[in-house]
C-alpha cells in the first residue's frame, strides 16, 4: 500500500531534482521535510509542497497518521525538453534546452 502525490512539468532538469530527492529517500516525513527546510536548492520547495500534499492524501484518504509515515520511493522522470535558441558570436545561434520533470513520491507506514 502506497499513498502517492505527483507533480509533472515541473520547470527543473532531472539531475538537479534528484539531488534534492536523494537527500530525504527512506526517512520519515518528519525529518525528511525539517531537512528540506534547511537545503539551499530551488527544488526543495516543489518538493516540500508534494510530500505534504502526499501526507495530506493520507490523512485524508486512509486515515493515517503522519508520525508513522515514511517517504518509502521518491522517482524523477524526464519530462518534455523545451528548445530555444540563443545568438552567439559570429552570427552562429546555440541550442538551449528547457528540461521538465515529473515527480512521484510514495509514503508508506513504517
Amino acid at each position: 500500500m502506497g499513498i502517492t502525490a505527483k507533480a509533472r512539468y515541473v520547470r527543473v532538469s532531472p539531475r538537479k531534482a534528484r539531488l534534492v530527492t536523494d537527500l530525504v529517500k527512506g526517512k520519515k516525513v518528519e525529518e525528511a521535510l525539517g531537512i528540506l527546510a534547511y537545503t539551499r536548492k530551488a527544488f526543495a520547495k516543489t518538493l516540500t509542497k508534494l510530500i505534504n500534499s502526499a501526507v495530506a492524501n493520507a490523512q485524508q484518504n486512509n486515515q493515517l497518521d503522519v508520525d508513522i509515515l515514511v517517504v518509502k520511493k521518491i522517482t524523477v522522470d524526464g519530462g518534455p525538453t523545451a528548445k530555444r535558441f540563443i545568438p552567439r558570436a559570429l552570427g552562429r545561434a546555440t541550442k538551449v534546452r528547457k528540461r521538465t520533470s515529473h515527480v512521484t513520491v510514495v509514503l508508506d507506514q513504517r
